[in-house]
């Protein structure tokens, strides 16, 4: 075997290695195991400095234990290592919004959408944002794409026909909302929304007649 051969395989013995500590991260991560995460996300980093996802899995951790200072400069990181890394943008995001920086938040999700329509954390935490800011439009539409690829997300549905209530587009409100009561008749937030929206209809004709 001659020499490119031998750093092909330990090219692929490292990415192997990198792979299998993320894996193990990500587990220890989701029981809460976080000293033992923590050293495999380090030794990930030791072994591809350039890959954004073990700062991402530092950051998620400092995130989940509050020290907001340690996960926002993780998540800078990972953002800094690649500019398309929608995790790094989402994870700035939530810590804006923790920290009531709703306009900041607002644009770090939209950043993370950009990347990634399919991310849900980032969709249902820019509509939070959006009640704070009244900022609508934007939220509407990528709730729209992402119901596109994903039609029977009741969540999301949920949280369209209550967007289009607060911009005034009550009928659009009202056929999502009938379209969530068809599939979960018993959906208590759905059914008393639609009773908002049927109220806010019946003014709406009440001001035209008159």
């Amino acid at each position: 075997m001659d020499i490119t051969q031998d750093n092909i395989v330990e090219q692929e013995n490292a990415t192997q290695h990198y792979e299998v500590l993320m894996e193990l991260g990500d587990c220890h991560t989701s029981v809460g195991n976080h000293d033992e995460a923590k050293k495999c996300y380090e030794k990930a980093a030791s072994l591809s400095p350039d890959a954004p996802e073990p700062y991402v899995g530092l950051g998620v951790i400092a995130y989940q234990e509050d020290c907001l200072e340690d996960s926002e400069i993780a998540f800078r990181v990972a953002c800094r290592l690649d500019g398309k890394c929608s995790k790094g943008y989402g994870g700035l995001a939530m810590i804006a919004q923790q920290r009531q920086d709703y306009d900041q938040a607002f644009d770090m999700y939209l950043k993370c959408l950009e990347l990634d329509t399919d991310n849900l954390i980032a969709l249902l935490g820019l509509f939070q944002v959006s009640c704070q800011t009244g900022s609508f439009s934007k939220v509407i539409h990528y709730l729209e794409v992402y119901l596109d690829m994903h039609p029977g997300d009741s969540s999301v549905q949920f949280s369209l026909a209550a967007l289009y209530l607060r911009d005034g587009r009550f009928i659009e409100s009202k056929k999502v909302l009938m379209d969530i009561l068809a599939l979960e008749p018993l959906n208590k937030e759905a059914s008393d929304l639609l009773e908002e929206v049927e109220h806010n209809l019946a003014q709406k004709r009440q001001e035209v007649v008159l």
